[in-house]
């Protein structure tokens, strides 16, 4: 007997299996107090200061990794600090720096403050010093001098540095295949590139963005991500849809997926008209964020799939719907038999290289 997938389930596994939005604390390591200290050594009764200066606490350095595709190593632990540098010591030895700290992060991550001001973008950078540690305090050798040849006071070293912010990771692609659940976009990806999503015959089969790299030419690739379904009311977060409608905010183009069949109950022109619905209000309610760029003006190639489903009559009624409607023929494919697949890339490709040029 068949059992029943709950929602509350399914946002559970995509907690597991991918996670794009964590809160953290970090912290750079203090710096080691100065150390004071009198040398004493024998038949050198007027040994001066030689108390050595504290160490400098461990710096918090981010680097982007193109081997992380999530944030998950964040969703246990919440806390990163630094190491604090160690005090100095007799005979003017300096305390050993503390270690830094660096945190690995998947290429795309943006770090925001609690306000949702952006305080790095890791997307055209490799490595950024995010916190300075503390400097370490002088030791009383430091303070000696010909009115106070016996300094008895040393420097504390400085205190490290504290954040709490919320690291966000959205996906960089070139493509982004949008749709709703069943249109077909992880068949899509399949069929234009090596990537392999889980594809099955239910809603949010996609519980997580695939990524394909599509290779057009010798020296011409693109990369094209698979956003999971988005369905009436994602941009209020329904049917997953705000954690992953801000992963195609980086996109340049938009593969739009109709689902031609019509096997839905809906019409495809209802699926096109209620999906750029959802781009139109994610827009509106991100519209002051910084950065924002807003989806519903970005180009949009149009597609129905499953044109293996319908007679050949049928296809023609439907491209000459959609005609009228966008002013120019959509591409009809199916993703299954690989029908005009070619020239969909091709026109993907045009589109990009298009804008480049």
């Amino acid at each position: 007997m068949g059992h029943t997938v709950s929602a509350k389930w399914k946002r559970k596994e995509v907690n597991m299996r991918f996670i794009d939005e964590v809160t953290i604390t970090i912290a750079s390591g203090r710096g080691g107090g100065g150390c004071v200290s009198f040398r004493r050594e024998a038949m050198e009764p007027r040994g001066g200061p030689d108390g050595g200066d504290g160490g400098k606490g461990g710096d918090v350095i981010l680097k982007s990794s193109k081997h992380l595709n999530s944030l998950v190593d964040f969703r246990n632990n919440r806390k990163y600090a630094a190491k604090s540098g160690q005090q100095g010591t007799s005979s003017n030895c300096a305390g050993p720096q503390g270690a830094d700290l660096i945190l690995n992060v998947p290429e795309g991550t943006i770090l925001r403050d609690l306000t949702g001001q952006i305080i790095v973008d890791m997307t055209d950078r490799s490595e950024h010093l995010l916190l300075k540690g503390g400097r370490g305090g002088k030791g009383n050798h430091f303070f000696r001098n010909s009115v106070n040849q016996a300094p008895e006071h040393a420097q504390p070293g400085e205190p490290g540095q504290e954040i709490e912010v919320v690291l966000e990771l959205k996906l960089i692609a070139d493509v982004g295949i949008i749709g709703f659940p069943n249109a077909g976009k992880s068949t899509l990806i399949s069929r234009i590139s090596a990537a392999k999503p889980k594809i099955a015959d239910y809603a949010f089969t996609t519980l997580a963005p695939n990524l394909g790299v599509v290779k057009f030419t010798e020296d011409k690739v693109f990369v094209v991500a698979d956003i999971p379904g988005l369905v009436k009311g994602a941009h209020l977060g329904v049917g997953l849809g705000i954690q992953f409608l801000k992963h195609i905010e980086r996109t340049r183009l938009f593969v739009h997926l109709v689902d031609a069949s019509g096997l839905s109950g809906r019409t495809p022109i209802e699926d096109y008209d209620e999906i750029n619905n959802e781009l139109r209000m994610y827009d509106e309610n991100n519209k002051d964020k910084e950065g924002f760029f807003a989806l519903s003006t970005r180009p949009q190639i149009v597609v129905l799939n499953k044109s293996d489903t319908l007679s050949e009559e049928e296809v023609i009624r439907l491209t000459q719907q959609f005609e009228k409607k966008l002013g120019h023929k959509p591409i009809v494919i199916s993703a299954v038999s690989g029908k005009n697949i070619k020239e969909l890339i091709v026109k993907i490709a045009e589109q990009l290289y298009k804008e480049e040029s």
